[in-house]
């Protein structure tokens, strides 16, 4: 792993069963690169993803994660590390039914000895940020689809994260707020300096990435 790569994944296979659904993929990610991982439905990226950021272990081959070898720590100490150094944000949106915009945002924070009123205030400070302040009391049943992203996004950088994981952020929206999305992630890259590693399957958003990596048949192409 190179001093200025964040992510460094070697000989990644996975199998399950005798379907082997990534062969020997290696992948490195520079701290502060925006990358997109495309390629056909079922060619391998979004399991790739989940194996670069420590969601599954490989069948074979080795993770460096900033700095750590997450393919031999314990589940425990994995959920510990990506909640401390990773943000993910997924296509359904994951938010809790149960649980408003602020309490969501705040979910990662909650195993974490801090005051409850602190919590709150990184939160809302986040919400602010995603122009959602009017909705921070509301249900995700309340939020349109890009508000509910929006929420996701801020969730994910609760613990300012030196990477985020994206699987498709943009997927269930519409063209015009699937764009405010991109506009959003872009910003936190180039000016906070987040590294992305993004799966999608629209070119045209691959195109605004700093480096596509293409995936067939379970190898990049």
């Amino acid at each position: 792993m190179n001093k200025a790569d964040i992510l460094t994944g070697k000989g990644l296979r996975k199998k399950y069963g005798d379907l082997e659904v990534v062969k020997g993929v290696s992948v490195s990610i520079a701290a502060g690169e925006f990358v997109c991982l495309t390629g056909k439905s079922g060619s391998g990226k979004t399991t790739l993803l989940s194996l670069l950021s420590g969601l599954e272990y490989p069948t074979d081959g080795s993770v460096l994660l900033d700095g750590k070898d997450i393919t031999i720590a314990s589940e425990d100490e994995l959920a510990l590390f990506r909640r401390d150094h990773v943000g993910f944000i997924f296509q359904s949106f994951n938010l809790i039914p149960t649980l408003n915009a602020w309490e969501n945002v705040a979910l990662p924070l909650f195993p974490v000895k801090m005051p409850g009123d602190e919590k709150r205030k990184k939160a809302t400070e986040l919400l602010a940020r995603m122009e959602l302040t009017e909705r921070m009391d509301h249900l995700p049943s309340a939020l349109s689809g890009g508000e509910k992203q929006r929420v996701a996004i801020a969730r994910a950088l609760v613990n300012h994260p030196r990477i985020l994981f994206a699987d498709e952020p943009t997927g269930n929206l519409d063209s015009a707020t699937g764009e405010n999305i991109m506009d959003i992630l872009k910003r936190l890259n180039k000016e906070e300096g987040v590294a992305i590693l993004m799966v999608t399957h629209d070119e045209d958003i691959a195109k605004t990435a700093d480096r596509v990596i293409r995936m067939r048949d379970g190898e990049i192409v």
